[in-house]
């Protein structure tokens, strides 16, 4: 081109620049996790309209095979779905019919931990699936679904690869679809909540090759930034870990900025071992997504002991404030708020306000004195429960009120041995469904309004477990927290009971998910063989009654005190302390801070047949907006699949699906045909299983 005429070079440069973008932009497909890069849930496609979306009907279903919650946001291109079964395999349809093309199934690693999809990449004729399985990245042929032998080592790369020396037995994995950039894929990471978590580095691995590209430390090492809000040795991950990205995070492809939204350190409740602020954890971080390197951060929670994780990915948003056009990040929180910043300068859009809060009484606890509180935009959730906050229409409104007046209360009131009510919960206000965003600057979130008990107490010491079992002793140390001293659990916070696991399941399967996890339970991967069959026996009554001593025991980071459950507020029915309503969605105008709208998401049966409406249900997955003025959600326990008209809330269509969809919807076209699928596997907050994806379209 060097010889020809400037003018017919800026030509030719237009028309490929058009062309790049309406691929790019092809509102046919779905190509990312959440519907692209900016993480907006966001889809140009307008035939489903608000005039017509009561039309739909099932278009297709296809059965996995394996029931469970699916928490999959599927991706679809050029007429092709690619998604996740219940037990991670990934599959590939043909999008209009539903039809199988291809399955990948991992036959020597037992998984059953929950994955939310899979990320695509191309290069001309090469087309790729990447997707994690245990603490393992795949890479597929997206065509055939074969293994690409060239990508590391014959297929597969470690997720341990980046995090250190001290990682190499700890438990990692990754629920959550990698960010793609050129030929990177930063992928994500689920770790331990406890004082034993690996360290939550950010990684990125090279498409092609899987080779490990760079590495940013999120519990800084000497000499960077952020090192001096930890204890000297912090790095080291001998007592401390995690600060980890398990949500996904957005890119900025125009300006090659990663914006990594980022959780608390191990151990979560009590932070007597990582005195100081503690960079980068509850951060949102943008980094240069070429080399890693830190361009701007804000951190939203400092020195975090309340398992206030940032729970979703930021979304990249335009708005218009002050007769100014601002390319924005706006980071939505389980405390129900939304934290708005410039992309490039990380410099807030809406004052944040350092607000005092109250001091830790737990010995060696230095809870930090303050923490931002935007005045701007409004909460999406309450922010606070009172006396005049109990549910009204429970059997046990009055010893409700007793248990209410005797818990400490409050926003970032540490936890202690006093019960302390965390409201909203730790699921939020928002979760991991995130938010999403017209390109008016919309935000349009759904939340949770559930209201949580927690205690701390002393960690039991070698001597007063010296009477037990081993198993007993070994259940105590790593179970009792969850499953409760009797191994009753407490299904109402999801948590089962462990009564008889031994007849419902094969003790094979029992000891996979000590050590691999299941669903959002992490493994045990401090546990040492000999506890581990010692707790087996235990769970199975075979454990003799006289105590003996273990053969073996790994060493673990010690916590003088451990968290004693996550325990909802909940009456002797199961309902909810908090009156209604336990579920929203909400519409919020980001370009002023303000709340348009909001309206009850889901119904609770139980009440319901009793006359009382409008109560909502926890919910979990996210919305999904399209150019033709509708938003899809299922999300709720009701098994509801619903449309909403997005400018004033209104309830448009609702359908039954086959069983809950705690998942995020997806919309694309196929010859003309715009579908909405949905993955709906059901069993969280004891809801039946399923193993569906349904589709829907116009009549």
């Amino acid at each position: 081109m060097q010889n020809m005429p400037v003018n017919f070079c800026l030509f030719l440069f237009l028309i490929a620049t058009v062309i790049g973008c309406a691929s790019k932009e092809n509102p046919d497909n779905w190509p990312e996790y959440l519907g692209g890069p900016d993480r907006n849930h966001y889809s140009g496609l307008q035939q489903i309209s608000t005039t017509n979306v009561n039309n739909l009907v099932k278009a297709w279903e296809f059965n996995t095979g394996d029931s469970g919650e699916v928490q999959c946001n599927p991706i679809i291109v050029d007429g092709v779905l690619y998604g996740v079964t219940a037990r991670n395999q990934p599959f590939a349809l043909d999008a209009a019919t539903g039809e199988e093309l291809w399955r990948f199934a991992i036959q020597s690693v037992s998984n059953f931990n929950i994955n939310r999809g899979v990320a695509y990449w191309e290069d001309k004729n090469e087309k790729r699936i990447l997707f994690a399985h245990a603490a393992w990245l795949y890479a597929l042929d997206a065509t055939t679904g074969k293994s690409i032998v060239s990508f590391g080592d014959s297929g597969r790369v470690s997720l341990r690869e980046g995090l250190g020396a001290n990682a190499m037995d700890k438990f990692v994995v990754s629920t959550t679809p990698g960010s793609v950039f050129e030929d990177l894929i930063i992928m994500p990471l689920r770790l331990s909540e406890g004082a034993d978590a690996a360290p939550g580095n950010i990684q990125a691995f090279n498409v092609k090759t899987g080779k490990l590209e760079w590495v940013f430390h999120t519990i800084p090492h000497p000499g960077e930034f952020g090192y001096e809000t930890w204890p000297e040795n912090a790095y080291k991950n001998t007592e401390v870990g995690a600060a980890n990205s398990w949500a996904g995070m957005s890119v900025d492809k125009k300006r090659g900025i990663l914006y990594v939204p980022t959780g608390s350190a191990g151990f979560d409740f009590y932070g007597g071992s990582r005195k100081g602020q503690n960079l980068f954890a509850n951060s949102l971080v943008a980094l240069n997504v070429r080399n890693g390197e830190r361009i701007w951060h804000y951190q939203i929670v400092h020195h975090d002991i309340w398992d206030r994780d940032l729970p979703a990915p930021p979304n990249l948003i335009t708005i218009r404030k002050d007769g100014k056009t601002i390319d924005a990040v706006a980071q939505v929180t389980k405390s129900g708020r939304i934290f708005v910043f410039d992309r490039e300068t990380g410099e807030p859009v809406f004052p944040i306000d350092e607000v005092p809060m109250p001091a830790s009484d737990m010995p060696g606890e230095e809870a930090w004195s303050t923490q931002p509180v935007p005045r701007l935009p409004v909460p999406f959730s309450r922010q606070e429960m009172t006396e005049a906050d109990i549910n009204p229409f429970s059997v046990d409104k009055d010893s409700l009120a007793t248990v209410f007046k005797n818990a400490k209360k409050g926003n970032y009131v540490p936890l202690s041995f006093t019960p302390t009510i965390l409201f909203p919960g730790c699921d939020g206000g928002a979760e991991w469904g995130g938010a999403a965003v017209d390109p008016n600057g919309v935000l349009y979130v759904n939340a949770n309004e559930m209201a949580w008990i927690f205690t701390l107490s002393p960690t039991p010491k070698e001597e007063e477990l010296s009477g037990l079992t081993p198993g007993r002793k070994t259940y105590i140390q790593y179970c009792a927290s969850c499953h409760g001293n009797e191994l009753k659990g407490n299904p109402a916070s999801g948590y089962p009971s462990l009564i008889d696991v031994s007849k419902r399941h094969p003790r094979s399967y029992i000891s996979r998910v000590i050590t691999g996890g299941k669903g959002m339970m992490p493994g045990i991967t401090s546990i040492s063989e000999g506890e581990k069959q010692a707790l087996l026996a235990y769970l199975a009554g075979e454990e003799k009654s006289e105590a003996t001593p273990l053969a073996e025991k790994k060493k673990k980071p010690f916590v003088p005190y451990k968290f004693d459950g996550y325990t909802k507020f909940l009456d002797s029915e199961g309902m909810p302390a908090i009156s209604p309503p336990w579920g929203t969605l909400t519409a919020i105008d980001l370009n002023s801070g303000q709340k348009l709208w909001q309206e009850v998401l889901g119904e609770t049966k139980v009440y319901k047949e009793r006359g009382i409406e409008k109560t909502g249900t926890e919910n979990y997955g996210g919305p999904l907006i399209t150019a033709g003025g509708v938003l899809f959600i299922a999300a709720s326990k009701d098994e509801k699949f619903r449309a909403f008209e997005m400018k004033t809330g209104k309830l448009l269509w609702e359908t039954t699906l086959p069983a809950s969809g705690f998942a995020t919807p997806s919309t694309y076209q196929v010859n003309g045909k715009q579908y909405v699928v949905i993955a709906c596997g059901g069993t969280k907050l004891g809801s039946k299983k399923g193993d569906s994806y349904v589709a829907f379209a116009l009549e």
